[in-house]
């Protein structure tokens, strides 16, 4: 095993570590996937000495730059030594799944493509959780034709969210990403026209729905495809245990499929439409528990979203209204932004409120939102930004 020596710039509060982290010896120290949220375990980490395997540095770069290719569009001259902003990379997500699954046949290495997406998604979430689920809760100025896409981005989303909390393995939780990205590729299109027309769909557009999950499974399986658990969780995503769903009423339903299903409809409630009034994430959430009747995996939406998650406007005790932008261990008291002041009048600058305080405390929904069809997440969370560089040796 080659050692080489990690640069502070490559160590960041709250990014998950791309790869193992040893000391000079090889002894692990610290999992690929672990978060560092202590300055000063960062600091004593570095001044001891930290090193990661020449093999796992390369991988992790290759998936990097991949991942880097994808979102600039395929030209290597576009993604090469450019800082971008959190909320830049997840606005480019739609298109370029949209390049990614339009004419899959013609894509080298299609799987690897997705997994490549797939990692740059994961990546992305684990930048600030809490803006993911911002971008999936505030969705003011949605565009209906980009409907089954940007679904299929905050259904990958919304899989992460929950396996982590799950302690799924990376494998798991990197199968079911692809299954979230890919359960729709038949009917994308059709998603579109049916989130903008006003009238319910036609027998022709039903007849496609109920084929779809099949017909994804059957067309992954074309391209190459492999993966069992991600072909399964595709072909399974709207059966149900009671054998209700379809399309073949089975019973025997995956861990991943159950997921996947509970995101799929989640993101669907939340998701404004022409036709169906967009759902409160809280009340989104709930109709979920009650349909669940309490259940593990619906418990555990309502632990990771949070009574009030980011992206929700609501009305403090003060007067003030604002916007969630961060959870806390208590999901009934989340970090607010405020964007008015007691008096309802907006404000130039925000000001953040820990709702567990008394004086700051939630009490209702806010219900005029005319004042957030402009409102920049920047001016909530600052101009977040991400930059992959390579591992460079050390001496």
């Amino acid at each position: 095993m080659k050692l080489l020596r990690i640069p502070r710039s490559q160590v960041r509060l709250g990014l998950a570590l791309p790869w193992n982290v040893r000391d000079d010896a090889g002894v692990l120290l610290l999992s690929k996937g672990h978060l560092l949220a202590d300055q000063k375990q960062l600091d004593e980490l570095l001044e001891r000495g930290a090193f990661v395997d020449e093999v796992e540095a390369r991988a992790a770069a290759a998936e990097a730059a991949a991942a880097k290719l994808l979102i600039s569009g395929g030209d290597p001259a576009k993604s090469v030594g450019k800082e971008s902003s959190l909320f830049e990379l997840w606005d480019r997500t739609t298109e370029t799944l949209k390049a990614l699954l339009a004419h899959p046949a013609s894509e080298p290495d299609f799987p690897g493509r997705v997994q490549a997406f797939a990692q740059h998604l994961i990546a992305l979430f684990d930048s600030n959780p809490d803006i993911a689920i911002y971008r999936a809760v505030r969705q003011d100025n949605a565009q209906n034709f980009y409907y089954g896409y940007t679904h299929a981005v905050l259904t990958a989303m919304t899989c992460i969210l929950i396996t982590r909390h799950l302690g799924w393995t990376q494998a798991s939780t990197m199968s079911l990403v692809k299954a979230a990205l890919t359960m729709n590729m038949t009917i994308f299109e059709l998603q579109g026209q049916m989130a903008a027309q006003d009238h319910p769909p036609r027998d022709k557009q039903r007849a496609a729905l109920l084929a779809h999950p099949a017909q994804a499974r059957e067309l992954l399986e074309k391209n190459g495809v492999d993966d069992v658990a991600w072909l399964d969780a595709v072909s399974q995503h709207h059966e149900h245990s009671d054998g209700t769903g379809y399309p073949t009423g089975c019973t025997e339903l995956g861990d991943m499929a159950a997921v996947l299903r509970v995101a799929d409809v989640l993101m669907a409630k939340i998701t404004p439409r022409t036709l169906h009034p967009t759902a409160a994430p809280k009340d989104a959430i709930s109709q979920l528990y009650r349909d669940d009747k309490g259940g593990p995996l619906s418990a555990a939406v309502l632990k990771v979203f949070g009574v009030h998650p980011p992206g929700d406007f609501v009305k403090l005790a003060s007067g003030e209204l604002g916007i969630v932008v961060q959870r806390t261990a208590n999901p009934r008291a989340p970090i607010v932004a405020c964007i008015t002041d007691r008096s309802g009048h907006p404000v130039a600058h925000t000001e953040r409120r820990d709702t567990a305080l008394a004086e700051f405390a939630i009490v209702a929904a806010a219900s005029d939102k005319t004042m957030l069809k402009r409102l920049a997440p920047e001016r909530l969370y600052g101009f977040a930004t991400v930059a992959v560089a390579p591992v460079s040796e050390g001496k």
